[in-house]
């Protein structure tokens, strides 16, 4: 026969056991990982901002840093298709072309090494032609579709990609430093943003950890006796 403690001491069905500890490592889990994104948004935005004050005070000196690193680029390039053109993948009627082209950016890699003028004209060059040739290609698309979404657009950058390009290779000497201005200017807009934004994210974290807390408290709430 069951006796009256029997009966009265479970008001309810049995809580399930665990879902504390996990509700809690769930809630740390978000939180490390909200910690961990405000700081890596804060470190790069800060990166973004040195490296445009580094490229507005030193013009000159950060064009030839990324002459040399573009001419390192051309030799890497250049060696690593070398080398495919002698692959077993490759087949035989484009190893003429893998090994011509991997020769010609071996050969303009070490024209870089001879001077900061040599690789400024080549680096400006290089980006003149390819954004030309994007230009025409988006241009040619967008005109051959008429039924192709946004194609105003895509006119209108193509048309704009193509005379980026002509300017460059007309004037690289002048394009390439003023492209370089541009670039230093806009890493430091786009760095400030990012850490409006990790601030941001800090506040929003500081904000929600309360909250959670507070959502957290009641599961400890002790529950009144049926019989009071």
């Amino acid at each position: 026969m069951p006796s009256p403690s029997d009966s009265t001491s479970g008001t309810g069905p049995p809580r399930p056991r665990g879902t504390e500890p996990q509700d809690a490592s769930v809630t740390e889990s978000l939180g490390a990982l909200a910690n961990m994104g405000w700081q890596i948004l804060l470190t790069t935005g800060l990166a973004a901002i040195a490296l445009g004050v580094v490229v507005l005070a030193w013009p000159k000196e950060t064009l030839r840093v990324v002459g040399v690193l573009f001419g390192i680029y051309l030799l890497v390039t250049g060696v690593f298709q070398l080398a495919a053109a002698f692959g077993t993948h490759v087949p035989r009627h484009l190893r003429a072309l893998h090994f011509l082209t991997g020769a010609l950016s071996v050969l303009l890699g070490l024209i870089c090494f001879r001077g900061t003028l040599q690789s400024i004209l080549l680096l400006a060059l290089w980006i003149g032609f390819s954004w030309l040739l994007r230009g025409t290609t988006t241009t040619a698309t967008a005109a051959s579709a008429p039924a192709m979404p946004a194609r105003g657009w895509m006119l209108f950058s193509g048309i704009i990609g193509m005379l980026a390009g002509i300017v460059l290779i007309v004037s690289p000497f002048t394009s390439i430093a003023a492209l370089t201005l541009a670039t230093g200017i806009m890493a430091i807009v786009l760095g400030v943003v990012e850490v409006f934004h990790a601030v941001r994210m800090r506040v929003e974290v500081g904000r929600l950890a309360p909250g959670a807390a507070a959502e957290r408290r009641p599961l400890f709430r002790s529950q009144p006796h049926p019989q009071h």
